[in-house]
């Protein structure tokens, strides 16, 4: 490939795409707090989040790790605005492939967030 069309075409990630997404990833994904909590930010109504905007209570590597298997699984796209990395919740294709599934995880995560003593 030519260095101009390289350069055009920008850093790329991988994704799979939305017939390669396996439920037991997506499950995996999710499981964990952070990436949870990753998640419920995305559903509330931003199209586009650099991951320096989430408040997150861990490293930036751990951080890094964390949206990269939420990407890796299916669960968020990111693509780059200059150097910044945006994630975007792939709310659509996880609904064809799981239908359901999204909105009954993040449905029971605002659930344990009225139970006393529960942290999400």
């Amino acid at each position: 490939m030519a260095r101009a069309a390289r350069a055009a075409q920008g850093r790329q990630l991988e994704h799979p795409g939305t017939d390669q997404i396996r439920l037991e990833d997506v499950l995996s994904a999710l499981s964990d707090p952070i990436r949870l909590r990753i998640v419920h930010d995305l559903s509330q109504g931003h199209d586009d989040m650099a991951c320096i905007a989430f408040e997150l209570p861990v490293s930036k590597s751990t951080s890094t790790h964390h949206f990269r298997v939420l990407r890796e699984s299916g669960v968020i796209r990111q693509h780059y605005e200059g150097t910044s990395r945006m994630s975007r919740l792939r709310t659509d294709d996880l609904e064809e492939r799981f239908p359901g599934l999204l909105s009954a995880v993040l449905l029971a995560r605002s659930m344990d967030a009225t139970v006393p003593g529960r942290t999400v």
